[in-house]
């Protein structure tokens, strides 16, 4: 299933949507369908590592060097 979704832009954010569409060969729902993708999956991202960070930490995994070390 599909839903339309109206959103309103100010007119620079519209005039670089309207380059990336023209310079990508492809539709405005496109590049917005895209940014919202890559959006989320930061959004997922950060969630999880906020989760994971502390439990880490609780384990003795600091810092990256840490990670490093123990797969090394």
């Amino acid at each position: 299933m599909r839903t339309t979704l109206t959103v309103s832009l100010p007119e620079d954010l519209n005039k670089a949507l309207s380059l990336v569409v023209k310079r990508k060969g492809t539709s405005r729902s496109q590049v917005v369908q895209d940014a919202l993708r890559r959006q989320i999956a930061l959004e997922r991202f950060r969630d999880l590592r906020d989760r994971l960070v502390p439990k880490a930490g609780e384990v003795g995994f600091h810092t990256d060097e840490d990670v490093f070390k123990a797969i090394s």
